[in-house]
């Protein structure tokens, strides 16, 4: 497979200052550039056109479309693309120098009709973003189910992901559930017989601008996702989606029975954990952000795991209900 094989899908909504970051980041890349980006503006009042113009040196096409969600918008690009396999980012990446090396390397080498690379911090970030990132890809956080496991299992996530032009005809691309539309699209590219791979040392820095408040309820959405997903594949269900709820659960019983005198045990076991988080994320980069880190590790776990027990329940309280129904803002009306 050459370069020129590949095109690059990036829905954008409102966000134009993402996409200059990440086309400067693309004219940066090492080597040739013979490869194909397909800007999709998915009905934004903010538009990024006037900055597309200022990278004259790619091969940048842009559409403006109606909006529908992003991962309409990456059908909507895929469908036009020229390319025979797609790479799939989000606005809010910057890429490494080498990523079309590393990229044109695992395609050759290790060829899978859908991918899933991995995210880290750059070093620009503020420092709630750095211990976001160190919440969402470090293996004593997520055990790097988002940006490092390698089972067989695997789910690629749209920030990062790659998909072939048969993968994508045969599948009929991504559905209308956000989030929750890229671990679906792997689902059932599984089920349809496509190689599904992890190329760990293909990274992208995923910038996240969030606030705790966003990122509470970013996660909480994950959570009510995983559950529709599971209700829908059944296949899928595994006792590791349950966790989040557990840990939060103990943690609050730890508290309790601290503050009533009767044990505190449990707590010291958090606290333990807690100051591996910190002296992890403190190592990577440094105290502040280690001490957020532990922060934003509870967020997530108590955002994701309220989503999918709240998302669990409902679901089953209303069995015969359309899930569509029950959680309205999960979906998005494609046309």
């Amino acid at each position: 497979m050459l370069l020129k094989d590949i095109s690059f899908i990036i829905p954008v909504f409102n966000r134009p200052d993402e996409i200059n970051e990440l086309l400067k980041s693309f004219s940066e890349l090492e080597g040739d550039k013979d490869f194909e980006i397909l800007i999709v503006e998915d009905g934004s009042n903010q538009r990024c056109e006037y900055i597309i113009e200022n990278f004259s040196n790619l091969n940048i096409t842009y559409f403006f479309k109606k909006n529908s969600g992003p991962g309409d918008s990456r059908n909507f690009g895929m469908n036009v693309a020229k390319g025979k396999y797609f790479i799939i980012l989000d606005s809010d990446i910057i890429l490494p120098q080498d990523y079309n090396k590393i990229l044109m390397k695992n395609l050759n080498q290790n060829f899978s009709d859908c991918f899933g690379g991995v995210d880290d911090s750059h070093h620009s970030f503020n420092y709630f973003q750095k211990a976001v990132s160190h919440s969402m890809t470090s293996f004593i956080t997520t055990g790097h189910i988002r940006g490092g496991n390698k089972s067989k299992d695997f789910q690629p996530r749209s920030f990062n992901m790659g998909i072939s032009k048969e993968g994508f005809l045969r599948s009929k691309g991504f559905g209308k559930i956000h989030p929750g539309e890229d671990p679906d699209l792997s689902i059932r590219l599984k089920k349809l017989g496509f190689s599904i791979k992890l190329y760990s040392d293909l990274k992208v820095f995923h910038k996240r601008r969030i606030s705790v408040l966003s990122f509470f309820n970013q996660v909480c959405k994950f959570g009510i996702a995983r559950s529709i997903l599971n209700n829908r594949y059944p296949e899928t269900k595994k006792i590791v989606y349950w966790f989040p709820l557990f840990f939060s659960s103990v943690f609050l019983l730890s508290i309790f029975l601290f503050l009533f005198n009767i044990s505190n045990l449990i707590l010291i076991i958090y606290l333990i954990y807690f100051s591996l988080i910190l002296i992890q994320s403190s190592f990577k980069n440094n105290l502040l952000v280690g001490l957020l880190s532990i922060m934003t590790t509870l967020i997530q776990f108590v955002g994701y795991g309220y989503g999918f027990f709240k998302s669990f329940i409902l679901i089953n309280i209303f069995p015969n209900k359309k899930i569509e129904s029950i959680f309205p803002k999960m979906f998005f009306n494609q046309k």
